[in-house]
């Protein structure tokens, strides 16, 4: 019987921690846990659940090992023990798949579909120039973008700062027509009166969802602001389980699930979250502003979830000021993307090649990321 014997962990730029985990018969398997700006905090996590419950077992028994690693702690939940989770169960399913000669989705029931669509950032976070952006991704043979709604805004703020938003998606639609679909992020930056007026207002230009219009905290008003807009609403990158999921799926409010695979549990548990959204006709788009072995893990998820719409990717995304997603890969071709489109993964595991090599050199580069904290005009702290 095969087990694990060891593994390393790599912060590398621009902010993301690589898992590898090795077996007694050779084989290797890449994960990616990471909490954005909080990598140490999910190093230790890893470290703690490796030792405590994976080193020296089989990795076959992946969903005993996710149960073990959940349940096992007695205290369970959250962003930084789900996602030290998460990269733990990408890895087991890489060494999974490559035991077994095929991808991690055929070993999840099979393919649904042969490719995947995908959607690019534009206008950062303070979104600006958005129009001359978006126009260079369609150019570039994407039909779907998304943008921060605002940058951060009061409880309460004035209809200036409504119009404005209003304004840039304006010039987004008129930039790019009404075959390209346009995500827009509130990113938990608004407050419930500000997203039911910012509902209203984005409406006549028909974004394709609006994401976050709150914190995940007060999904409970998601109903009230579903009343007040036909745009679908879209959440779940701050939720870490299907048990975090259970209120949006019940109370018929949310119409696509965004699930993060380096948080939210990994393979084992976004596939349960998945079929769980498909039941209340609920569409997937997992969150993914990450690196290659999140996308990677997204992808496989996406291609045997018959539910599954659109798949965020961060190529060229704004944070990735040092180092992109094809520069950790031995094969960049892994993503290349075709009239909006990414091919369905048909290696074996996860479907990539990690450049070990240039990522220990990067590793030893050092790596401090932490989002801003914003401010308001009278010095009080402000969603980010």
């Amino acid at each position: 019987m095969s087990k694990i014997t060891e593994y390393e962990l790599f912060e590398v730029p621009p902010r993301w921690l690589f898992l590898k985990l090795e077996t007694t018969d050779g084989v290797v398997g890449w994960g990616e846990p990471v909490v954005e700006g909080r990598a140490h905090s999910v190093r230790a996590a890893v470290e703690e659940l490796m030792d405590n419950y994976i080193l020296g077992t089989d990795p076959a028994a992946i969903e005993d090992h996710w149960q073990a690693m959940y349940r096992g702690g007695f205290y369970r939940g959250g962003p930084v023990l789900m996602s030290a989770i998460a990269g733990i169960d990408q890895a087991l399913w890489d060494i999974k798949g490559k035991r077994f000669g095929a991808p991690v989705h055929e070993l999840l029931g099979g393919a649904t579909r042969d490719r995947m669509r995908v959607y690019q950032w534009i206008g950062g976070d303070r979104p600006s120039e958005v129009a001359e952006q978006a126009e260079l991704k369609v150019e570039a043979g994407l039909t779907a973008v998304k943008m921060n709604a605002t940058a951060e805004l009061e409880r309460i703020d004035t209809p200036a700062s409504v119009q404005a938003a209003v304004n840039r998606l304006e010039e987004v639609r008129e930039a790019v027509g009404p075959e390209i679909d346009i995500g827009v992020d509130f990113h938990g930056r608004v407050s419930k009166p500000m997203a039911k007026r910012l509902a209203k207002a984005l409406e006549p230009y028909e974004p394709m969802f609006i994401e976050e219009p709150v914190l995940p905290e007060h999904n409970d008003v998601l109903p009230e602001i579903a009343h007040h807009t036909t745009i679908p609403i879209a959440t779940g990158e701050r939720m870490y389980s299907r048990w975090d999921f259970k209120q949006v799926f019940e109370n018929g409010a949310v119409d696509l699930i965004q699930p993060d695979l380096s948080h939210a549990g990994g393979i084992t548990e976004v596939k349960k979250i998945a079929a769980m959204a498909e039941a209340y006709d609920i569409a997937l788009a997992p969150h993914c502003p990450l690196g290659p072995i999140a996308l990677a893990s997204c992808l496989q998820v996406d291609t045997c979830s018959p539910n599954a719409l659109i798949q965020e990717q961060s190529l060229n995304i704004h944070y990735n000021q040092r180092n992109d997603v094809l520069d950790y890969l031995e094969d960049e071709s892994a993503f290349e993307y075709e009239d909006g489109y990414v091919a369905v993964p048909d290696e074996p595991g996860l479907g990539i090649q990690m450049d070990e090599q240039y990522i220990r050199k990067q590793a030893e580069r050092p790596v401090n990321w932490h989002n801003p904290v914003w401010r308001h005009e009278d010095g009080s702290v402000a969603e980010w």
